[in-house]
């Protein structure tokens, strides 16, 4: 037996349909589309979420929440990563070390992870945990 002798097993694959090629197929004449009507025709599809006239649900339902522009210029650190930072850190030495995008202009220290050097944290606001994290490892905050 060579690989050009190899065969799928009788009835392992199936034919692909041919709409409208005879009625013995199953799907002749029409093929499967019915007659007449916006889908029978070639291109005739309607737009997802129309429901033929009727008001969508989309728009039945009411609009809830914001986008804060906050969010935009804030930005949080990890406890864990002031460690790529030495010495001194500003928001700018966050910046530099690609911890915080370009924008960003308030930054808060979360507790994740831990402080492996003692670090200097200078205008970064901190959580009630990290900042006690870093003060067990012998850093301090300067406003």
């Amino acid at each position: 037996m060579q690989l050009n002798d190899l065969r799928s097993a009788p009835g392992a694959r199936r034919e692909k349909h041919r709409p409208g090629r005879g009625i013995g197929s199953g799907l002749g004449k029409t093929g499967g589309r019915g007659h007449k009507g916006q889908t029978s025709r070639s291109g005739g599809s309607i737009a997802p979420g129309f429901e033929g006239g009727q008001q969508p649900l989309h728009r039945r339902l009411p609009k809830f929440g914001f986008v804060s522009l906050k969010a935009m210029d804030r930005a949080e650190v990890r406890t864990s990563e002031l460690n790529k930072v030495a010495g001194v850190v500003t928001l700018q030495a966050l910046k530099d070390a690609n911890l915080v995008g370009q924008h960003v202009q308030r930054v808060k220290v979360m507790l994740s992870g831990e402080v492996t050097r003692a670090v200097t944290l200078k205008g970064i606001a901190a959580t009630k945990g990290a900042r006690a994290a870093i003060e067990a490892a012998g850093g301090k905050f300067e406003d």
